[in-house]
C-alpha cells in the first residue's frame, strides 16, 4: 500500500511538473519587452521641472504618474487596482536658473539641479557667489558669507555627504550652497548635474552645478580675483538666481497596487519598484516599474493561475520622502508595510524588488537577498542557463541586502526580500542620479533577460508550499562576525554566545531540511491549511531574525549588533597605543573610523551635533527604517579638537590619556551588553526554531 502511494505521488508530481513547464513556456511567450520600454518612456511625461525633469515625493508630477500607472495596471489585466494613500514630506522643485555675465559681456543662463530644501526668489535676484573649496569649517575662516551663495566641490562617494557642508554654510549665514561633484557621481560628462537625498533640514538650501558650468565660472572668478589685487581674497562672482524649490511636511501621495489572485488569497508574493525619480529616471526606476507590470501582464495573458496571490506595487517616495533625518529615503515602502498595509508582513513570502534592470552593471549579474533566501536563490541561479553574450562571467548571489533600496525596508518589516543587484559597476559613478540616466543607456538584451529570468524565478517561488527560508545562513554569518579576542579583552561571554549560536544553527539546519522535504513532496492535493500555519510561523521567525540581528553602522552598512562597538574597540586599541607613545597623528587617524567622528575633523561642533542627535535623540517616527538600528555613540569631538591643537613634546597628554581610557571602558561595557543581549536573543530564536521543528513533526 505504501509503495503504491509513493508511485501515485511520483506520477502526480511528474504531471504537475509537465503542467508547470507548459505554463512557464506560455508566459514567457507573452512577454513584450518593447511594451515595457515604451511604458518606461511614457513615465517621463510628468515632471516638476519642465527642463530637467524630477518626479519628486508628494509632487503633482508623482501623483499624476501614479494615476497613469493605475490605468496601465488595469490594461494589463490586474484586478483590485487601487491607490494606497501615504503621508510624506512633499518636495516640488520647479526651477533653478543662474545668470551671469561672460567675458564678452553677454548674459548666460545655466540650469542648476536641486536638493530637498526651501528656496524661492522673486524672479532673478542678485547674489555674490563665493568659492570655498570643500565647504569645511576651516574654509570659512575669516570669511563673511552672510547673504551670499557658497560654491564648493565635493565627492560624496569618498568624502562626506552633501548635508554636512550645506548645514555648515547655513550656520554661517549663507543664502544657499551650490555643490559641484568632484568625481564620485555624475562622471560621465562635465555637463552632468547630480542629485541625491539631502539628509538634512529643509531650511538649509542646496543646489547642484555641472562641472562644465563650474569651470567657466571659476575662470571668471579668477579674473575677478586678479583685478581685486587683495591678498587672500576669496574667488567670487556676481550672479543672478531665479529659483523655486519647496518642502511641505505631512502631505500625501500614493503607492499603486494591483493583484493577480491566487489559490491562496492571504499568502502573497510581492513585485515592487519605485516610480519617483530624479531627472528622467529611465533606469532608476522607470524601467523597473514597467518591467513588473510587463511580467504581470505576461502571466495573465499566459493563463497562469498562481498558488499565492501576486501583488504588483509601484512605490512612491523612494529617493526621498521625509525631511531632516538620516534615513530620508525609502519612505514610500516604509509607509506601505508599516502603516498602509501593515497586514502584508506575515502574509508575503517574498518581495521581488527591482532597480535599474535595463543595463548591465558588470560582467557578472547578481541577485542580492536576505540571508535566509541565499540557499534557494543560489541553487536557482546555478540551475538556470545564462544566455550567451549577456553576462560573460555569469550570475551570482550576494548577501545581505543593503539599505540602498526598498528591499531593506521590506525585509525589516518581516517580508523576505531580494533585488537585482545594481550598486556595483560604473553606472553608479557615471550616470546615476543625473540627466544622463535616459534611454541612451538602454540595453534591450539585458532588459529581455531580466524579464525572462525573474518571471521564471517568480514561478519557482510560487510553486512552493512553504517559503524556503534557511535560518542557518544568518546564524553562520553571526558567528563569523564575532571576534573572540575582543570578547577576551572585554570580559564578554563570547564563548557562551558561540555555543548557543552553534546549537541554534543545528536546529535551523534541521528545520530547513524539513521545509525542503515538505516542498518536494507537496502535491496538488496537499493540505494548504497546514502549509499556511507553518508559513505564518516561518515568517514570524524571519521577522525576529531582523529584530535580533540587523543593525546599521554610521555609513548605513548592515551589520550584526556587536559589530559597531567591536570595530570601535579595534580602533581604540590603536589609538591608546599611539597616544601613550605620544603619536598624536596616529591617534587621530584611529579616531577617524569610530562611529561618525570623521566629521568632527572637518565641521563645526553644531554641525556634528545636529547630525548625531537627529539619530540618537530624534522621535522614532522620523527615523522610519533606521529606528533602533544604531544603539551606541561615542562622541570624540572635544578630544579631537584638543589633540589637533596639541604640540608634541611641549604639552602634557595625561588628560587625553585618562579620557581615552574612559572611552575604552565605556565601549567595553557596551560590548559586554551587546553580547549579553545576543545570548538572550539567540536563546529565544533557538526556541522558536525548535517549536517549528516540532510543528513539522506533528504534521
Amino acid at each position: 500500500m505504501i509503495g503504491r502511494d509513493k508511485k501515485r505521488r511520483k506520477k502526480m508530481r511528474k504531471m504537475e511538473n509537465s503542467s508547470f513547464q507548459e505554463a512557464l513556456k506560455n508566459c514567457l511567450s507573452c512577454l513584450k519587452v518593447e511594451e515595457s520600454y515604451q511604458l518606461a518612456r511614457r513615465m517621463e511625461k510628468e515632471k516638476t521641472n519642465p527642463i530637467l525633469g524630477y518626479r519628486t515625493a508628494g509632487s503633482l508630477a508623482e501623483r499624476k504618474t501614479g494615476d497613469m500607472l493605475v490605468e496601465e495596471m488595469k490594461k494589463a489585466g490586474l484586478v483590485d487596482v487601487h491607490k494606497d494613500k501615504i503621508t510624506v514630506d512633499a518636495w516640488e522643485f520647479k526651477k533653478a536658473v543662474m545668470r551671469y555675465q561672460t567675458k564678452t559681456g553677454e548674459k548666460k543662463e545655466i540650469q542648476l539641479g536641486a536638493y530637498q530644501t526651501d528656496f524661492k526668489t522673486d524672479g532673478f535676484e542678485r547674489f555674490d557667489l563665493v568659492y570655498l573649496k570643500k565647504g569645511t569649517a576651516k574654509d570659512y575662516e575669516n570669511i563673511d558669507v552672510k547673504g551670499k551663495l557658497v560654491l564648493i566641490e565635493i565627492n560624496q562617494r569618498e568624502e562626506w555627504w552633501i548635508n554636512y557642508p550645506v548645514y555648515q554654510a547655513h550656520l554661517k549665514g549663507a543664502k544657499a550652497l551650490i555643490a559641484v561633484q568632484s568625481r564620485g557621481y555624475a562622471q560621465i560628462d562635465d555637463t552632468a548635474l547630480n542629485a541625491q537625498d539631502i539628509a538634512g533640514p529643509a531650511s538649509a538650501p542646496a543646489f547642484s552645478m555641472s562641472r562644465a558650468d563650474f569651470l567657466e565660472i571659476w575662470e571668471l572668478m579668477q579674473e575677478s580675483k586678479n583685478e581685486n589685487k587683495k591678498e587672500n581674497s576669496v574667488p567670487h562672482l556676481l550672479v543672478e538666481l531665479d529659483a523655486e524649490t519647496k518642502v511641505e511636511k505631512d502631505q500625501y501621495t500614493y503607492n499603486i497596487v494591483g493583484k493577480i489572485p491566487g489559490r491562496r488569497s492571504d499568502s502573497m508574493i510581492l513585485l515592487s519598484a519605485h516610480y519617483d525619480s530624479y531627472f528622467e529616471g529611465f533606469q532608476d526606476d522607470n524601467a523597473a516599474v514597467a518591467m513588473i507590470i510587463g511580467i504581470a501582464k505576461a502571466l495573465i495573458q499566459g493563463g497562469y493561475q498562481p498558488n499565492h496571490t501576486i501583488v504588483v506595487c509601484a512605490l512612491a517616495a523612494e529617493e526621498w520622502g521625509i525631511s531632516d533625518t538620516k534615513y530620508d529615503w525609502s519612505t514610500g515602502a516604509y509607509r506601505q508595510v508599516f502603516e498602509a498595509r501593515a497586514d502584508w508582513p506575515g502574509n508575503v513570502i517574498a518581495d521581488f524588488n527591482f532597480e535599474l534592470p535595463a543595463h548591465a552593471h558588470s560582467t557578472k549579474d547578481a541577485i542580492r537577498c536576505t540571508y535566509e533566501y541565499v540557499d534557494f536563490i543560489q541553487k536557482f541561479v546555478d540551475k538556470d542557463a545564462m544566455p550567451k553574450g549577456i553576462y560573460p562571467d555569469g550570475m551570482t548571489t550576494l548577501y545581505p541586502i543593503e539599505t540602498w533600496s526598498d528591499d531593506f525596508t521590506m525585509a525589516i518589516s518581516g517580508i523576505p526580500s531580494f533585488v537585482n543587484d545594481f550598486s556595483g559597476g560604473p553606472f553608479m559613478e557615471n550616470y546615476y542620479h543625473s540627466q544622463y540616466d535616459n534611454q541612451d543607456v538602454y540595453e534591450e538584451e539585458i532588459y529581455q533577460f531580466h524579464h525572462e529570468f525573474y518571471l521564471k524565478l517568480l514561478l519557482a517561488v510560487d510553486s512552493l508550499a512553504l517559503p524556503p527560508l534557511n535560518f542557518a545562513t544568518v546564524l553562520t554569518a553571526s558567528m563569523d562576525s564575532l571576534d573572540l579576542n575582543v570578547c577576551k579583552q572585554t570580559g564578554a561571554e563570547g564563548s557562551v554566545l558561540l555555543e548557543q549560536t552553534k546549537k541554534a544553527r543545528e536546529t535551523a539546519i534541521c528545520l530547513y531540511e524539513k521545509i525542503q522535504s515538505w516542498n518536494q513532496n507537496f502535491g496538488a492535493d496537499g493540505d494548504w491549511k497546514r502549509a499556511d500555519a507553518i508559513t505564518k510561523k516561518l515568517l514570524a521567525i524571519f521577522k525576529k531574525a531582523q529584530d535580533y540581528f540587523v543593525r546599521l553602522d554610521w555609513d548605513d552598512g548592515v551589520i550584526f549588533p556587536q559589530q559597531a562597538v567591536q570595530n570601535n574597540l579595534h580602533a581604540l586599541k590603536k589609538a591608546k597605543t599611539a597616544l601613550n607613545a605620544g603619536n598624536i597623528e596616529e591617534t587621530l587617524d584611529a579616531f577617524y573610523s569610530i562611529d561618525n567622528n570623521c566629521y568632527a575633523f572637518e565641521f563645526e561642533k553644531e554641525v556634528f551635533y545636529h547630525f548625531t542627535e537627529y539619530i540618537m535623540k530624534q522621535e522614532s517616527e522620523r527615523l522610519m527604517w533606521g529606528k533602533g538600528r544604531i544603539l551606541h555613540h561615542e562622541n570624540l569631538y572635544e578630544l579631537v579638537e584638543r589633540l589637533k591643537n596639541k604640540e608634541i613634546d611641549k604639552d602634557s597628554l595625561e588628560l587625553e590619556q585618562r579620557q581615552l581610557e574612559e572611552v575604552w571602558e565605556r565601549q567595553c561595557a557596551y560590548y559586554k551588553d551587546d553580547i549579553e543581549y545576543l545570548i538572550r536573543a539567540v536563546t529565544k530564536f533557538s526556541e522558536m526554531l525548535q517549536e517549528t521543528v516540532v510543528l513539522f513533526e506533528k504534521n
